[in-house]
């Protein structure tokens, strides 16, 4: 298998009126964060389908997926590419975890982000040093930011929130919404396993956060207490 063939299963798949909702949805007119992704208008369960059956791709074949212009093509990579993480050895996974930061500019919207972080770098860094997740949080890149963010997600369900926090007070003020969406989120994902450490979190942080983070963050709160941040700042 090459990448030729899964490029051309991909395009028996293809429905081009998928791919315009696609483009709609995911913000590609000037201007917006998706400016330029092309959609061949596939479904995600059937994406990753294609993934498994090329896993056994090298990892030159899924840089060359990586700097495809359709969307669908980084998906598929980036889906190859935790197979391959998950399956691997040590050596395996420090080469994985390497190609990806070295191809980071291609994980370039945030459905990008959300399937390749947390399962990636946020596996392999759980047990070591995580400075390189702070620098991404200080990135202008606002798909590196999310990065550090969602990476966390895999400390979060291990009971480690420590990390999160400090990240989530990096991105605090962020004016992005798709960043305000993630730290509000994985917040979120804090509380549903220690609803006292969210709290406490919030009664630092939330007359400085964005209305978007904090209505994510507190999603889950009974009415009253939602009530209880939203009155005292907005």
């Amino acid at each position: 298998m090459n990448v030729k063939e899964l490029k051309k299963e991909l395009l028996t798949l293809a429905d081009q009126k998928r791919a315009k909702i696609s483009a709609w949805f995911f913000k590609t007119k000037k201007g917006e964060y998706g400016y330029g992704d092309k959609f061949l208008g596939i479904t995600v369960p059937l994406q990753r389908k294609v993934a498994h059956r090329f896993v056994s791709l090298s990892l030159g074949a899924v840089k060359e997926l990586l700097k495809s212009s359709f969307h669908e093509h980084r998906f598929v990579a980036l889906e190859i590419l935790v197979a391959k993480y998950e399956s691997g050895d040590a050596k395996t996974k420090k080469a994985i975890v390497d190609f990806y930061l070295e191809n980071i500019k291609y994980v370039n919207n945030w459905d990008l982000v959300d399937t390749s972080a947390e399962y990636i770098l946020g596996d392999y860094f759980f047990d070591k040093n995580k400075e390189i997740l702070f620098r991404l949080a200080k990135s202008k890149n606002i798909f590196e930011k999310r990065i550090a963010i969602i990476s966390t997600f895999n400390f979060i369900k291990k009971n480690t929130f420590k990390e999160t926090l400090k990240i989530a007070s990096i991105l605090i003020g962020d004016n992005h919404d798709l960043i305000q969406k993630a730290v509000g989120w994985m917040l979120r994902e804090v509380g549903n396993r220690s609803l006292e450490t969210e709290i406490i979190f919030l009664e630092r942080y939330y007359k400085k956060m964005p209305r978007t983070m904090l209505r994510y963050a507190i999603e889950k709160f009974p009415e009253e207490k939602r009530q209880y941040y939203l009155k005292k700042i907005f």
